[in-house]
């Protein structure tokens, strides 16, 4: 039986890793927003509000940061051991990653989460903010869905192909 080498063991962990944030994110767009769209305005506003404050716990943190950190070491493993045929599928991985999960959630889920904050549930304005969340808000989920799913998809692949 072949030992796993330090590589595989980062490869895998970070497949792993993916595979668990996509999920999160998987759940959030095929059961919950469908869930929270369909209450009144009111009730869905104060749900997602109090999600948002909810998901901030070193669990979600540690898997969704905790995974941005191993993409850096998978982005550096592929640039340092570039002849190694893994290297396209670290470097790729890593990057879907980063963008697709860690800067899409900083630059557009996050913002209309802080907008989102800020309203009061019952008003008016809450309301019409909250259409243009849902589907906004889903959309740019999606991306957070499938950017890490794939990285995933990415990061087994290497699994199978040796150095």
């Amino acid at each position: 039986m072949n030992q796993m080498s330090w590589l595989d063991t980062l490869t895998l962990a970070s497949s792993v890793g993916s595979g668990l944030v996509a999920g999160f994110f998987f759940a959030f767009s095929t059961t919950v927003m469908k869930a929270l769209g369909a209450l009144p305005p009111a009730q869905g506003i104060a749900a997602m509000q109090s999600i948002n404050v909810v998901v901030i716990n070193p669990w979600f943190f540690a898997a969704f940061f905790g995974m941005a950190v191993l993409s850096l070491v998978m982005i550096c493993a592929a640039i340092l051991h570039w002849s190694d045929p893994r290297a396209l599928y670290w470097l790729i991985g890593g990057l879907l990653y980063l963008v697709g999960a860690i800067v899409v959630t900083m630059v557009f889920n996050v913002p209309r989460n802080n907008v989102l904050a800020r309203l009061a549930a019952d008003s008016a304005e809450g309301a019409r903010f909250w259409a243009d969340y849902l589907s906004s808000w889903t959309a740019w989920n999606h991306v957070r869905t499938v950017a890490p799913l794939v990285a995933a998809v990415l990061f087994a692949i290497a699994l199978g192909v040796r150095a």
